[in-house]
């Protein structure tokens, strides 16, 4: 996909991987952005960097989980804006716990704004796109999508339908010469991300990196985006050798997130591992394996 003189919508676009795409195809030339997210004071600030690099940026405070709200302001930026050429789904929220812990809340969130809220924004935006007979939609998924991570179900459950709903687009939209790519970032430091407990040996990427894998894929016409050899190794680890990916995440996820009360408790009946056992545990099941 050629970017100079198209026009983009990013949702998520006040942090994180949202906006280092907007800042990323701001540097390379794309005539306008339609900044989309919650925050618009933090908008403000991006579209103020986005045009000093040269590019029109218009900014929407938008909750993606209001339906009626979705339905009039992308009526209002078609009449506007004219055709838009590249959507990019980037908006999520995620919570870590322990499922036998998790608020029903917060689930719910979750699933609206990562599931539902993109889903019927990109049925607006794609059937738009259709009529025009051009199109790329961009969902952001995560490797969470591939490799589920426990204290995460709900988040990994997200992902997961995101690659579905993206696999099935491809193949429903292609005939009117819409593209739909997935990309899927592994832990990426960003503000969501540094409330989380991380998994151990993991080591995050920066919302940069992320922004290039996403440009350089769109250019080889890459229909998934794995972004990060982490990535690449957790998804082969899982076809070749299962068991050794199971073992990995047991160890490596952080601790139940649970009462005070509770961790006490089950402190006292479960001595920790060193780190040398640990690694003993694992030689001694590689090689009952072998």
């Amino acid at each position: 996909m050629k970017i100079q003189g198209k026009v983009a919508l990013i949702t998520g676009a006040s942090r994180g991987i949202g906006r280092a795409i907007a800042l990323e195809l701001a540097q390379l030339g794309i005539k306008r952005l339609i900044l989309v997210a919650r925050d618009r004071q933090k908008l403000v600030e991006v579209a103020k960097e986005i045009e000093a690099m040269g590019t029109e940026a218009a900014i929407v405070a938008l909750d993606l989980t209001q339906t009626i709200e979705v339905n009039i302001v992308v009526a209002q930026l078609w009449r506007n804006y004219g055709q838009i050429h590249l959507l990019v789904n980037c908006a999520g929220v995620a919570y870590q716990s322990s499922f036998l812990q998790s608020k029903m809340p917060q689930v719910q969130e979750e699933l609206s704004v990562n599931l539902l809220g993109m889903y019927n924004l990109t049925s607006l935006i794609a059937r738009r796109m259709a009529s025009q007979r051009q199109g790329t939609i961009v969902n952001v998924s995560s490797l969470m999508g591939k490799v589920a991570a426990p204290t995460m179900a709900t988040y990994s459950a997200t992902k997961f339908a995101i690659l579905g709903f993206t696999e099935a687009l491809r193949r429903e939209l292609a005939e009117y010469n819409i593209r739909v790519i997935a990309l899927l970032p592994t832990l990426t430091d960003t503000d969501m991300m540094r409330d989380l407990k991380l998994f151990r040996w993991v080591i995050p990427m920066t919302p940069q990196e992320v922004a290039k894998a996403l440009v350089t894929g769109m250019q080889n016409d890459s229909p998934e985006i794995l972004v990060g050899w982490q990535s690449h190794l957790a998804v082969w680890c899982q076809r070749l050798a299962p068991w050794l990916l199971e073992l990995i995440l047991r160890i490596a996820t952080p601790p139940t997130l649970t009462k005070q009360q509770s961790s006490q408790k089950l402190n006292k009946l479960i001595p920790k591992l060193s780190f040398l056992t640990k690694i003993h545990r694992f030689g001694d099941l590689f090689l009952s394996r072998t």
